[in-house]
């Protein structure tokens, strides 16, 4: 997980080299624990807005502002304990576990777990649930064949090798369900892409 990750002026998270966006999806309630203090909210956050979804990662990016909170990074290689949940009384939704992406020089011990919920608020979900659910199990499963078990770090950005074509050209979509599938790259700034997690204030973006 990363805390506001570099966005463009429309609000798209600005993409990773070899970072395919797959669909986004609006009318979102986002739940987050552990937020900074720093960032002017502290504790749990609840807000609203748009959840991008990626080769790479989910990225939550808020309507507004929230102190100083205004998206969320959730690496898929990073994701664990994610369950879809569907209650008789409320909104369709998505639990789950996130691991915090550290900086290199630091230890990830010293980062603990956030817990996060999506909640579906506005239309159905038969298109987003498969969706994310495929890819993330397609990127474990990569990961798993082409990277040594005893790594004790995972570099999030390598789930971008995890061939996603096949996946997108079999893909449902639900009539119920709002959720935007990209068929082709958002942005037209293909020349602007990010090498790595960690910022590099020299880079002028290209992080």
């Amino acid at each position: 997980m990363a805390l506001n990750p570099q966005l463009f002026p429309n609000g798209m998270p600005v993409p990773f080299i070899n970072e395919i966006f797959v669909l986004a999806r609006d009318g979102i309630d986002f739940h987050l624990d552990k937020i900074p203090s720093s960032l002017g909210v502290g504790g749990d956050l609840k807000t609203k807005g748009v959840i991008y979804l990626s080769n790479i990662r989910m990225v939550f990016v808020a309507k507004s502002p929230v102190g100083g909170f205004v998206a969320f990074d959730m690496p898929l290689l990073y994701i664990h304990g994610e369950k879809f949940n569907q209650p008789i009384f409320h909104c369709n939704n998505i639990s789950g576990q996130v691991e915090p992406v550290a900086p290199n020089d630091q230890h990830r011990a010293l980062y603990s777990t956030y817990t996060f919920k999506i909640i579906f608020k506005e239309g159905g979900c038969g298109t987003f649930i498969p969706l994310f659910l495929n890819l993330i199990a397609s990127v474990r499963q990569y990961n798993q064949q082409f990277n040594v078990q005893t790594q004790s770090h995972v570099d999030p950005l390598q789930a971008s090798q995890t061939p996603v074509d096949e996946m997108m050209r079999h893909a449902y979509v639900d009539p119920n369900d709002p959720t935007k599938i990209f068929l082709q790259q958002p942005n037209g700034e293909s020349q602007l892409r990010r090498r790595t997690y960690q910022p590099q204030a020299s880079d002028g973006g290209h992080a």
